[in-house]
């Protein structure tokens, strides 16, 4: 039987948080391909399968920034969450904000689950291997991508 893959949709405009995600995942032991886009729209046209995105796998999860160009993750989840074709699409907050504001505000609309980075290098490997542990290998995702 052929392991399954799973998607992961990054949303995140920081070079170096691109790199540091990508780097943790490339040492998983669960299979993943992901994919990054650094702003608001260009996560929703890849959410809807649109233009450059049409061929592209749904993600099984998405790791979504607050802080973002054009339209901010606020405004992306809110239109994931709201859309019925794309609201059972699990979503992780991680974002460099510690705000109680922005931490209520998310799970009000409906974040999976709300992640500060961390400023120490050991300490966001230590946050990527949890990530790895909990949502790719003991939470059971929808499967959506076709392998």
């Amino acid at each position: 039987m052929k392991e399954k893959i799973i998607e992961i949709l990054l949303v995140e405009d920081n070079d170096g948080d691109v790199e540091l995600v990508l780097e943790a995942f490339k040492r998983s032991k669960i299979k993943n391909n992901i994919t990054n886009v650094g702003n608001g729209i260009e996560a929703i046209s890849y959410l809807r399968k649109e233009g450059k995105y049409k061929d592209l796998n749904r993600p099984d999860l998405v790791i979504l920034d607050l802080n973002l160009p054009i339209k901010d993750g606020r405004w992306v989840l809110t239109q994931i969450k709201s859309n019925e074709d794309l609201n059972d699409i699990p979503v992780i907050i991680m974002t460099s904000s510690n705000s109680q504001k922005d931490i209520l505000n998310s799970y009000k609309l409906n974040a999976n689950c709300y992640i500060t980075k961390p400023l120490d290098l050991e300490e966001f490997w230590k946050i990527m291997s949890s990530i790895e542990a909990f949502w790719l290998s003991t939470v059971k995702l929808p499967s959506y991508s076709q392998q």
